[in-house]
């Protein structure tokens, strides 16, 4: 009966979204056409490279200016996509041409071999995307220029952290609170927990110097929000990497495996599967499922973790929550999961580990007190800026 259901859904919405489609072709509503490259990451001998074709509406990265009506209209704009399915994109790398053609959602996924050994002087690595075919009419070449993180050899470990709640205060415990965040905050409005951006870069430093270590972001954001969320890590000095986020479409495995858990374990399991010598720190937040996440992934990949930082949220069944889990897992002998309340004090934990420099500690501190007085100035403006704006509207 649930099958049932499940199939009648998506068959309904397959049809609707091909009418719409085929509606919009006949009165010529298609506008410009973009290619939406999301960064992800590979191997020396495979990379994994991913993106979106999609109705380009205009959106263009925030000001320090933009109002929340343009927030609002932006946002929209990122939800209401229009999809261009059985599109073919193709990808030139090393003088080697692939093809790959667009699904029913407008997304594409390849995996490619390198032709030749490649140079991990620096960990990025870009790969040229053109669009040769479309079932609709597009005028000039629309280009775009996708990038895949390779760890090098020497580096000590990586780093996977989730986003909302963890770096970013979005308040995703608070529907309400979730909402107006979301909706109305652009990349320049949102705030990062005090020094978060010093500690990761620490964190990417190591001990070696070379500042090398790799971060992966794996968050229930959707996919629609990548371009905020990149934006928001660049603003912040925050070391980038992929974000790993999730498809709120339907199609039958993302109907059936849509769920915040299924999808992070899957993503942090193909990171882990993906680097075989690389061990890692994960860090979350205790609002969500991080903590039983993250203990599922130790107990399946032992001697892969190093340690687990969760950031308390201040809601107290999920804190006694964590701390259970924190404490079996200190029972049994494996990782230390460490709940905390303020950045310096994973910081502080790190380096007594011989993750991070102690000298790093000063700095990180530093950073967080800077964080907290410019949070009160934050506060102060946009509690004008609003008043101003509903006195206008």
């Amino acid at each position: 009966m649930k099958k049932k259901a499940i199939d009648a859904v998506l068959q309904t919405e397959e049809k609707f979204d091909d009418l719409t489609f085929k509606l919009k072709e006949k009165l010529n509503l298609h506008q410009p056409l973009q290619i939406v490259p999301y960064r992800s990451y590979g191997t020396v001998n495979r990379l994994y490279v991913k993106g979106r074709v999609l109705v380009d509406k205009g959106i263009k990265r925030s000001s320090e200016k933009d109002t929340l009506w343009q927030n609002l209209l932006n946002m929209y704009r990122r939800f209401e996509t229009d999809e261009i399915p059985n599109a073919r994109v193709q990808l030139e790398f090393q003088g080697q041409r692939h093809e790959i053609t667009t699904d029913v959602e407008g997304y594409f996924v390849l995996n490619i071999e390198p032709k030749t050994p490649l140079q991990l002087d620096d960990i990025w690595h870009p790969i040229e995307l053109k669009l040769v075919d479309a079932p609709v009419d597009f005028e000039g070449e629309v280009k775009a220029t996708t990038h895949v993180l390779v760890p090098p050899p020497d580096a000590e470990y990586g780093i996977i952290s989730d986003i909302d709640d963890t770096i970013v205060r979005t308040g995703a415990t608070s529907l309400l609170a979730s909402g107006r965040n979301v909706l109305l905050n652009n990349a320049h409005k949102r705030i990062p927990f005090h020094g978060v951006s010093s500690f990761y870069k620490s964190l990417q430093l190591g001990r070696n110097g070379k500042r090398n270590n790799p971060f992966f972001y794996v968050s229930s954001s959707p996919w629609n929000t990548y371009d905020l969320l990149y934006h928001f890590l660049e603003l912040n000095e925050i070391p980038t990497g992929p974000l790993l986020l999730r498809d709120l479409g339907i199609d039958e495995t993302k109907f059936l495996q849509s769920d915040h858990l299924s999808h992070k374990y899957k993503e942090i399991e193909n990171i882990l599967i993906t680097y075989p010598d690389i061990k890692f720190i994960l860090i979350g937040d205790s609002g969500q499922q991080d903590a039983p996440i993250y203990q599922e992934v130790i107990k399946n990949n032992p001697g892969r973790i190093m340690a687990v930082y969760i950031r308390d949220v201040n809601i107290a069944k999920h804190t006694r929550k964590v701390v259970a889990i924190a404490d079996e897992l200190k029972t049994d002998g494996e990782v230390e999961m460490v709940l905390i309340k303020e950045t310096p004090e994973a910081a502080e934990h790190a380096a007594n580990c011989g993750f991070i420099f102690q000298e790093e500690i000063p700095q990180i501190e530093q950073e967080a007190k800077v964080d907290d007085a410019g949070d009160e100035g934050d506060e102060e403006e946009n509690t004008a800026e609003g008043a101003e704006e509903n006195k206008q509207a």
